[in-house]
């Protein structure tokens, strides 16, 4: 599995209910702007310290999304080392999301 997902693909499997999580790496003050409408908020710096709530799902399929792409990258990586082995980054992030999927959605 890639680590990178497009923010096409993850619409898709979104939309046909094959994403059983999609969680949003960013800080508190950027999703209190704007975010993708079923997320988990579990911001990176909080990352370590809240690993345990993402427990007994190692093995569903979860796409991680940040900004710009960086941030979930990172936390992808870090999620794959702890076992879950089925984890993507958004590629692009929210701001790719914004232009190609919601054009409704602020962008920042």
């Amino acid at each position: 599995m890639n680590l990178e997902i497009s923010v096409a693909d993850t619409k898709r499997m979104l939309d046909a209910g094959e994403l059983p999580l999609l969680v949003d790496c960013r800080e508190q003050h950027e999703w209190d702007l704007v975010r993708i409408d079923g997320a988990t908020l579990l911001p990176m710096s909080e990352l370590t310290t809240r690993v345990g709530e993402l427990t007994g799902r190692e093995q569903q399929h979860m796409v991680v999304y940040c900004h710009h792409g960086g941030r979930s990258a990172q936390v992808a990586n870090w999620l794959r080392g702890q076992g879950f082995t089925s984890t993507q980054s958004m590629a692009g992030g929210i701001d790719q999301w914004a232009v190609e999927i919601d054009p409704e959605l602020a962008r920042y």
